[in-house]
């Protein structure tokens, strides 16, 4: 696992976030266990990736919080993935598990998307849910997602965590993609 001072891209283009923790690369058998997850309503499989996930990091922020759905999308899929595995991972780790986030602008899927794609898809698509820091904003959030592609997304989330003033933020992922060409 590097930290973003050791990974060389993150030398020159510094991401918002201080780590990423992940299980491993989107290649079968994981890739698989997402997919069916998502797509053909095994949400339990959450629970087991999220203990894979969890025994990944060594050093758990006090709070963790989920990547949300546009609500059109979560009645569609019925739940939050991201969501789960925030719940899951959370369990196994000790620490709080909060919604921070709000979708408030449906997008288009970011799968095949290219990264300036992915940014300009995501551009306002999120807000805070201030109310839920209760007037204590931590000092290390967590963001779970399943899939981190170019980080796109996190990247958007680190931005309002940043903005309220939060020090350090990780990001955990059962996956990592390699960027798509563009």
């Amino acid at each position: 696992m590097l930290t973003v001072e050791q990974c060389g891209q993150c030398l020159s283009q510094p991401p918002p976030w201080h780590r990423l923790y992940c299980v491993g690369d989107y290649t079968f058998p994981t890739a698989r266990y997402i997919q069916q997850m998502k797509y053909a309503d095994k949400f339990w499989f959450a629970r087991d990736l999220s203990k894979l996930l969890a025994s990944r990091i060594e050093h758990p922020a006090s709070m963790v919080t989920s990547v949300p759905l546009h609500w059109r999308r979560y009645i569609h899929r019925g739940f939050n993935q991201s969501q789960l595995l925030a719940n899951y991972t959370a369990q196994e780790l000790g620490v709080k598990d909060e919604v921070l986030f709000r979708r408030i602008r449906s997008t288009a899927s970011q799968q095949g998307l290219t990264k300036s794609a992915r940014l300009h898809n995501l551009k306002s698509a999120f807000t805070l849910r201030k109310q839920d820091f209760h007037g204590n904003i931590p000092s290390h959030v967590a963001i779970i997602d399943d899939v981190v592609t170019t980080g796109s997304t996190v990247y958007q989330l680190c931005q309002l965590l940043l903005e309220v003033g939060v020090k350090r933020i990780d990001i955990y992922c059962i996956c990592r993609t390699p960027e798509p060409s563009g």
